[in-house]
């Protein structure tokens, strides 16, 4: 029985895994602005970052409730088949097509399977036991991370070992995704989802009174920890006389419902916050860095080193995520201020790219800024999951990428847009530098005015009304929370 079980758990963690790496293999994505601003596309700068890049920014945030629903509904298999189609046609056009048009919808293919992404990081737990989550969730992160430095890196070398050319890079890139596009199809279709199927959890795999559905990010550990006792969650509960098979009102009444509860906790409120604000200007920065580097350091007339910097900033975030389960760090009391630090060194790194226009200073500066972005990402995740069950924390998962979806397209449209300033490159980059120096100023002003009103009831003798002012203090949070794991 058990090697049976063993197998049902080998098949699709294996061909997820395969999807995952192929995917993640684009040896051309560390060159894609020096590819379209080349002779092979000859585009122009201002078309490149005002008119094309910002399409991918706008086709994400628009398709990413509705693929959310979409995945749930249809049980992840047809949504990876999408994600997939839509890289092929993404690899195609960048390989055979022209124009400035032809490059805008391909970004909005390519926001399609971004959005897509969903059903990758939730696919497997639909299809194996709880007690693998853990186990699979490392698998498909690693993977995938693997996937994107190893592509990387093969496009590093042949550009600098092996004389390629950067066509070259797109046909790889493209064949890539064709050998990932036949995975999806052998994979076993679910029977069971986080909202609209739920009933169908097979009963050993649910323990009693609460959920071990997944969460939807594939970095993130297993959850099973509701967020409040007193008030069980009417997500996690199948409807009754609907054989578990809820309608699109019904989840999201419910949705809505977990929405209002969730954000009533402050620890959650402060890490969803940092969480949506720096992944907004995350997307920028790795968004635009390739112009700002094409400024510095023109492709035409120089050597570059893309790939091997993607590569380094892939694996020492990698590192730099595991390292964070052996950190002796207080979470609950110093979070806000290593929030502060960290969000400033990060606005440190944007300045440094901005004004010292030195492409080894640009590219040393690009890989700590990542690093120590993977870094807090990391810890804002196992913040956060570590008082929710499954399905709130998919919800937290949606609505913080989807607020960091919403303030990036803000700032494309002000900011980078032809409709909008459509700022220089260096102007831009002076902005996010500036948009980070005030996420830290927001926690550092967070952590003084939680110092302050923490301490001042310890003064006066009424140790009661920190309780008060901290509903969520360690004494009645959930352990992980209190303790920072």
């Amino acid at each position: 029985m058990k090697c049976v079980q063993n197998k049902s758990v080998l098949f699709p963690t294996l061909l997820l895994c395969v999807y995952g790496f192929f995917t993640n293999l684009r040896p051309l994505e560390p060159f894609l602005t020096a590819f379209l601003m080349g002779p092979d596309k000859n585009l122009t700068e201002a078309q490149v970052v005002s008119e094309i890049y910002p399409i991918w920014t706008y086709s994400y945030l628009v398709l990413l409730f509705p693929v959310f629903l979409a995945t749930d509904y249809l049980c992840y298999k047809p949504v990876l088949i999408l994600q997939a189609t839509s890289l092929v046609v993404t690899y195609v056009m960048l390989l055979k097509a022209q124009g400035l048009l032809a490059m805008q919808l391909l970004e909005f293919f390519f926001g399609l399977a971004t959005a897509s992404e969903v059903a990758y990081y939730s696919y497997i737990y639909s299809v194996v036991p709880s007690s693998h989550y853990k186990k699979v969730t490392g698998y498909c992160r690693s993977v995938t991370l693997f996937g994107s430095a190893t592509g990387s890196l093969l496009g590093q070398l042949l550009l600098s070992v092996a004389s390629g050319q950067l066509m070259h890079l797109a046909i790889i890139t493209l064949s890539a995704s064709v050998v990932a596009f036949f995975a999806p199809w052998f994979l076993p279709m679910p029977k069971r989802s986080l909202f609209f199927h739920m009933s169908e959890v097979p009963s050993e795999d649910k323990p009693e009174g609460r959920s071990t559905t997944p969460a939807v990010n594939s970095g993130d550990v297993e959850v099973t920890v509701p967020l409040n006792h007193e008030e069980p969650s009417s997500v996690s509960q199948p409807l009754e006389g609907g054989g578990g098979r809820s309608g699109l009102l019904e989840v999201l009444r419910m949705l809505f419902a977990d929405f209002l509860l969730c954000y009533r906790s402050r620890p959650l409120l402060a890490w969803s916050l940092w969480w949506a604000l720096s992944t907004c200007g995350y997307f920028q920065v790795i968004s635009y860095a390739q112009a700002l580097w094409e400024n510095v350091r023109p492709s035409q007339e120089y050597d570059i080193y893309n790939g091997y910097v993607e590569t380094l900033s892939t694996l020492l975030g990698a590192v730099a995520a595991l390292l964070v389960g052996y950190m002796p760090v207080s979470w609950d009391l110093w979070g806000e201020l290593t929030l502060c630090l960290l969000s400033m060194l990060m606005a440190a790194c944007v300045f440094v790219m901005d004004t010292l226009r030195n492409i080894w200073i640009c590219y040393s500066s690009y890989v700590l800024f990542r690093t120590i972005y993977m870094l807090l990402i990391t810890v804002a995740t196992y913040q956060i999951a570590a008082s929710l069950n499954m399905q709130r924390y998919a919800l937290v998962f949606g609505v913080n990428t989807f607020i960091a979806l919403l303030l990036q397209s803000l700032i494309t449209l002000v900011v980078v847009d032809s409709v909008g300033l459509g700022l220089s490159i260096y102007i831009q980059f002076l902005i996010y530098g500036s948009y980070f120096s005030i996420i830290s100023v927001v926690f550092l002003v967070a952590w003084l005015v939680r110092r302050l009103t923490t301490k001042r009831p310890e003064e006066d003798g009424q140790p009661g009304a920190r309780a008060e002012s901290e509903p969520r203090s360690p004494s009645n949070a959930p352990q992980g929370l209190a303790n920072g794991t």
